[in-house]
């Protein structure tokens, strides 16, 4: 469906619900990381795009304070909730990533009033592809509008990240809001997590005779699981040992000195987090000189350092990988936090098919559940579309 259509059956789904037409659709993109992993709450580096698969809401400011929620994909039916009564650990399932908004924004001093909601959503959950992200930002980007709260693009990441981190009880960066909500067609956001300065960088693959393939290894992950968190504790260890205020602040050359104050746990996921900065600028620098041709070997080298520096990695994702540079991808590695989820391959057009047959042949073979494989183009970010 295009995105007029998909807006105008979220809407009449919503009155047929709720009794009452909506105030508007709103639809807030997932993202793909094209480099740049865990390198967000290190004040880092990261060079994420906005995809075309969506999370759509159709809202409907209430006169009360009662807010209800239904999704179009079942899972907890229609959830009603008092808006006065939310605190962090509210709420199940989908329903955390508005509700966590709400609270985020009253927190922000925003007044929320209560609101009906209806979500539609084809980002896939669980596949590193920030599903949670594109909801919370679908909603905050309806109520920022609708209370006319006039938040900007940067306050809007950073409340969505509190929603995150305190609501939801997951410790992520900026990365995945950033992209949803400052994406563009054709772009890459080139992201400073530090001071969220952005600049979009042009990565038209089609033009260059690629695809982006994303295989969805269907182990599905959760950033409130505790190996995101032990990771990013990790590297706040390595950071106060080193004496730095972020692993940023650490260069390359300086690892060798830092082999004696680390015990090599935190070594290697220092070292992950600097060489994968590094690999992040070497990316824009190559996209702007030789064009997405150019990145294949720094993707290549991304997923290594994630395998055997980081540890986040799995052997699904790591076949997954192994098979798109065996048969014919430039350049392939996991995206996204890690411990399951999506493995992308850069792969020119003509070894597409290749690429797909051989990696559900070698996950069959292993005894794996059946991947999903698909493409995905840079898109607009958040948006009213309705």
């Amino acid at each position: 469906m295009t995105t007029t259509t998909e807006a105008g059956v979220l809407a009449a789904r919503f009155e047929e619900t709720f009794g009452a037409a909506p105030d508007g659709v709103w639809q807030a993109p997932g993202r793909v990381n094209l480099i740049g992993e865990h390198t967000d709450y290190n004040e880092g580096f990261v060079l994420p795009f906005a995809i075309d698969k969506t999370a759509r809401v159709a809202l409907r400011l209430r006169d009360d304070s009662t807010v209800r929620l239904l999704s179009t994909f079942g899972g907890h039916g229609l959830v009603e909730s008092g808006l006065a009564g939310l605190a962090p650990g509210s709420g199940s399932g989908w329903t955390r990533y508005p509700l966590g908004v709400a609270w985020a924004l009253q927190e922000h001093g925003i007044e929320v009033p209560g609101f009906d909601l209806l979500l539609d959503s084809d980002v896939p959950s669980g596949a590193g592809l920030s599903s949670s992200h594109a909801i919370e930002c679908a909603v905050i980007s309806a109520l920022n509008e609708l209370t006319e709260a006039r938040l900007g693009a940067e306050e809007l990441v950073l409340a969505t990240q509190r929603a995150e981190n305190v609501f939801v009880g997951a410790p992520t960066g900026i990365m995945d809001q950033s992209a949803s909500l400052r994406g563009a067609k054709g772009q890459a956001v080139f992201l400073d997590c530090r001071d969220q300065h952005v600049e979009l960088v042009p990565f038209d693959a089609e033009a260059a005779g690629l695809v982006m393939l994303v295989i969805d290894t269907k182990v599905s992950h959760s950033h409130a699981d505790g190996g995101y968190a032990s990771r990013r504790a990790s590297c706040e260890l390595g950071a106060g040992l080193l004496g730095v205020t972020a692993l940023r602040d650490v260069g390359v050359a300086a690892l060798d000195d830092a082999a004696a104050l680390l015990d090599p746990t935190t070594l290697r996921r220092v070292r992950h987090v600097v060489s994968e900065n590094e690999r992040v600028l070497q990316t824009v620098r190559t996209l702007a000189n030789d064009g997405p041709a150019g990145i294949g070997a720094l993707l290549d080298a991304s997923h290594a350092s994630m395998r055997d520096d980081f540890e986040i990695s799995c052997p699904e994702l790591d076949l997954a990988v192994d098979t798109s540079r065996a048969n014919g991808a430039i350049g392939a590695r996991m995206t996204g936090g890690g411990f399951g989820g999506s493995a992308i391959a850069l792969t020119p057009v003509e070894h597409e098919q290749a690429v797909r047959d051989a990696v559900v042949r070698s996950f069959a073979e292993a005894g794996y559940t059946a991947p999903d494989i698909f493409t995905v183009t840079p898109a607009a970010g958040a948006r009213r579309i309705a």
